[in-house]
């Protein structure tokens, strides 16, 4: 096992300090247990490992020799793409069980149930019940939200045959002769590519993969995507549209981000995880005078809300919290001694967090009975008690204060200045009003291309090192960088939403962000508002009258981690945009499956995968797919994905 330097490590200089104090005070974190895992399984990294019936587990030799079956003669294509597409429907799920609960907190804030919440933004709401077909006038704010409401709840199971009704609202036609075409391409019959409803196709992959049902690669594949735009046109849709109306939509803020927003001198409560319905509650409470007189009462100087992941892209673009950071950052900042609490909700929270909280006085809080951690303190969110449920967690963070080992306390001093919350309505905002400015932008050149960044940290990868580095790439060669999730906090820490950004990019680019006054990277949200950046993309796209495929347009996910990521990519891959990954996604123990992703895909449905490691390459060929659409050519440039 060959051990790596912290700069190995990560890119952040902030947790190259951690790191090192982590070593020095014997703490163990995510790369101490990742190089402990290796070497890691070669069938595993492959894809060619099946245990889905008790005759197994079988796997299939990588180096061609037997076995090349498993026992009940599954062969490495379908067993590469069964794991696949089950990565694919867990992805689907757990986006879309966001946009679930959102869907279900409307209806009940417009039956009159829930009295802790409100509609923030009517005119978002009417703007969404608009495009969904519902009629406004005549109907008070809450019958309106009734409604929208149980169209979005219909996306989840009572839409049995025909596509989803968001979808059909929002993807715009050309997109959807696309898939009417891909259909025919990869002969399935008229419009079954497009998603049913959301819970059936997560169903059916399950079903598909169960023991003796489908093998055939091509048709499982072909319902990974299905299952994938569900997401993206259906749960994570329906989530960012709907926290819109319920929180807000984003507005640009100022904000600043990594470790040294701790303040040594505070109750410092760090919220954790991706929903926005509690948080948007702790900070509520963290704000009142009550809980701030009550910190000071203490001896702190005050309670100084932070966040991580997804949840501090929700609460910065609309209350302005600060990031502490992203994935990789989640040990850290308990290890920095001055958290009394870190709250979470679900997704990409370490389990192993309950037993490193408990080295210090942290206290840390679970929320959700969806995601529950042995050794944790739970603190079940009540939606009809929401703002009492805030309050108890604030007071409890206060009263670890008193806990706190100064001795042990080590913030790093590192942080950077971020200019964040551009939601598609800010953008158009600063255009004036319309997305034509930068649609004639793309078509003249004065913007190569625009690039969607998305992801997560993984360890395998040095932390934020291709966030940072394919950002710097794109800018170079004159595209415009919009993003989310844990890429968007990895560019903020970098300083790369700092609008001062603009004067080191080269002419066409700088001339359009100076005339309206945005900076080169734009934070667009969450992960599960990489919505956002399809419908920015689709709308883009009806301007110029064509289809996603023929836009010089391209996504990205560099370090990409989960199942949800993946589930990201495939989406965006079907709607016609070229995708970059890394690293490798489990599939190349079967060439078909990889020519199926690059070519295969690009032939059906204009967007493809790439793979590769370098920045430098994959900017290069990114903006080689961007140039190739502008020249009215598609089709994939150096193909094979394995």
């Amino acid at each position: 096992m060959v051990r790596k330097s912290d700069k190995e490590k990560t890119a952040d200089p902030a947790a190259r300090e951690m790191l090192a104090y982590a070593a020095q005070e014997g703490l163990e974190t995510v790369w101490d247990r990742l190089e402990r895992q290796t070497p890691q399984c070669r069938i595993g990294e492959q894809g060619i490992c099946c245990r889905i019936c008790l005759m197994g587990p079988c796997r299939i030799r990588p180096d061609g020799k037997s076995p090349q079956l498993g026992v009940c003669g599954a062969t490495g294509d379908t067993i590469v793409a069964r794991n696949l597409i089950r990565m694919v429907a867990a992805g689907t799920a757990s986006h879309s069980e966001q946009g679930r609960n959102v869907a279900l907190l409307l209806r009940d804030v417009a039956l009159g149930r829930n009295r802790e919440y409100g509609i923030t933004d009517p005119d978002k709401l009417r703007r969404v019940a608009h495009r969904l077909g519902i009629k406004s006038r005549r109907r008070n704010l809450k019958q309106l939200a009734g409604q929208v409401a149980e169209k979005a709840l219909d996306c989840f199971s009572n839409h049995q045959e025909t596509p989803l009704p968001f979808l059909e609202a929002y993807m715009p036609d050309q997109t959807r002769r696309q898939f009417q075409k891909a259909a025919e391409t990869l002969e399935w019959e008229g419009e079954a590519l497009l998603p049913r409803n959301i819970d059936r196709e997560v169903v059916d992959i399950l079903h598909r993969t169960h023991y003796g049902t489908d093998h055939e690669p091509k048709n499982l594949l072909a319902q990974g995507v299905r299952c994938a735009l569900a997401d993206g046109w259906g749960g994570s849709l329906i989530a960012t549209e709907l926290q819109d109306v319920l929180f807000g939509t984003p507005t640009v803020q100022r904000t600043r981000a990594n470790l040294g927003v701790l303040d040594e001198a505070a109750v410092n409560l760090v919220v954790h995880g991706h929903e926005p319905i509690l948080s948007e509650k702790i900070i509520e409470a963290a704000k009142s005078p009550e809980m701030q007189d009550l910190a000071r009462a203490r001896g702190a100087s005050g309670v100084n809300v932070v966040g991580m992941c997804c949840t501090v892209n929700e609460a910065l673009m609309r209350q302005g919290v600060e990031m502490a950071g992203n994935h990789l950052h989640q040990e850290l900042a308990i290890m920095t001694g001055a958290v009394e609490a870190l709250v979470v909700d679900v997704q990409c929270i370490f389990p192993v967090m309950a037993d490193l909280a408990r080295c210090f006085h942290t206290r840390f809080i679970t929320t959700s009975e969806a995601a529950r951690f042995p050794g944790s303190l739970h603190i079940p969110l009540d939606v009809e008690r929401a703002g009492d449920i805030g309050r108890r967690i604030v007071r409890t963070a206060i009263d670890a204060f008193q806990e706190r080992d100064r001795g042990k306390v080590f913030i790093p001093e590192q942080t950077a200045t971020a200019q964040v919350g551009y939601s598609v309505e800010e953008i158009e905002r600063h255009l004036g009003g319309r997305l034509s400015p930068l649609t004639e932008a793309l078509q003249s050149g004065q913007i190569r291309g625009i690039a969607g960044l998305v992801g997560c940290n993984n360890p395998k990868v040095p932390q934020d090192f291709l966030h940072i580095h394919l950002t710097r790439e794109l800018l170079r060669r004159n595209v415009l960088v919009v993003g989310t999730g844990c890429w968007a906090i990895g560019a903020a820490k970098a300083g790369l939403m700092d609008p001062d950004l603009v004067n080191g990019v080269p002419e066409g680019l700088k001339q359009f962000c100076r005339s309206h006054d945005i900076p080169p990277v734009l934070h667009m949200g969450s992960c599960v508002d990489c919505s956002r950046m399809l419908l920015l993309f689709s709308s883009l796209a009806e301007e110029s009258g064509g289809p996603l495929g023929k836009m010089p347009l391209v996504g990205a996910a560099p370090e990409w981690a989960t199942e949800k990521a993946l589930t990201i990519g495939l989406y965006l891959a079907a709607s016609g945009l070229p995708v970059h990954l890394w690293p490798l996604p489990p599939v190349a123990g079967s060439p078909l499956v990889g020519h199926w992703l690059t070519e295969g895909m690009a032939e059906g449905f204009g967007g493809y995968f790439l793979v590769e490691e370098d920045p430098v390459a994959a900017a290069d060929r990114l903006v080689e797919a961007m140039d190739r659409r502008r020249n009215g050519s598609r089709g994939v440039l150096n193909p094979g994905i394995v």
